[in-house]
């Protein structure tokens, strides 16, 4: 165990405007083990009409493993992120997202608590979330799926906030999907964070920030979508392998940027720490 595997999110591809066979097999061609697929309710124009990468859950989810099997790759995951606090949204997206996902092979769910209502206080929120996470975990524990949380909004900005949701509900179903780019973004020590969340670790995000970011932007937000290739940025990528390499248990590195020349650029990066 502790073995370090690398993938990448999807939204490497995500200004290429290909569909998601095309992301699949680009990111098997760069050279990386495992993808993220990104998942959404309903239909939308840009990926019905394979101008983006993203899948659709009315969609038969053996589309996904196809592509993985005809490229050669492994589902690291998904990418589910819905609003916690609103459960009138996240409660059927994720119970529909880790159906697919244990239909089509991904072992973990990622999600974070999202925008919350403008109406509600903390405590309502926190009230809310555990509904969602409840309903979530019960479809979840079965089927042997892990729902990832994130450091990515209000209350997961800081260690304090984000083990408050993962207590909420105790289930063996939940863990942390830890962001290296966001928890730095929030003005926290991300390898001291790293630490303290590792024994609950199921996934990572390998997200870098630009210097340029990082003195524009931290400690005034919670995150970002993605970040600048792994290696040309703030994050100490062979500290954080060391660190990982003491968890019980494999850990996927999803490099999270925003081209497909970042993505090549990271696992170059990436692989002299890991291999």
């Amino acid at each position: 165990m502790g073995n370090i595997k690398l993938g990448v999110n999807m939204e490497f591809v995500r200004h290429e405007d290909k569909n998601f066979e095309w992301g699949v097999a680009k990111a098997a061609e760069l050279g990386y083990e495992y993808v993220e697929p990104m998942v959404h309710w309903g239909r939308e124009l840009l990926s019905e009409a394979g101008y983006f990468h993203s899948v659709s859950m009315l969609d038969d989810p053996l589309r996904i493993k196809r592509a993985c099997d005809q490229s050669g790759v492994k589902l690291s995951g998904f990418s589910a992120h819905t609003p916690l606090c609103k459960p009138e949204i996240g409660v059927e997206y994720l119970k529909q997202a880790i159906r697919f996902a244990a239909e089509c092979g991904a072992p973990v769910v990622n999600t974070d608590e999202g925008p919350k209502p403008v109406w509600t206080t903390e405590e309502e929120d926190h009230v809310l979330m555990r509904y969602t996470l409840m309903e979530a975990a019960r479809v979840a524990e079965p089927r042997g799926i892990l729902l990832g949380l994130e450091p990515h909004q209000q209350y997961s900005r800081n260690p304090a906030g984000l083990d408050r949701i993962y207590a909420l509900v105790k289930s063996p179903a939940i863990g942390i999907n830890f962001d290296t780019g966001n928890s730095y973004l929030c003005g926290h020590d991300p390898y001291e964070w790293l630490e303290r969340v590792l024994d609950r670790l199921v996934h990572l995000h390998a997200k870098d920030i630009s210097v340029r970011q990082s003195a524009s932007d931290r400690g005034k937000v919670t995150g970002t979508p993605v970040g600048c290739a792994c290696g040309e940025g703030v994050i100490d990528w062979q500290r954080v392998v060391e660190i990982c390499r003491r968890s019980s248990r494999d850990i996927v590195f999803s490099v999270e940027c925003g081209t497909v020349e970042q993505a090549e650029r990271s696992i170059i990066h990436l692989s002299k720490w890991i291999h």
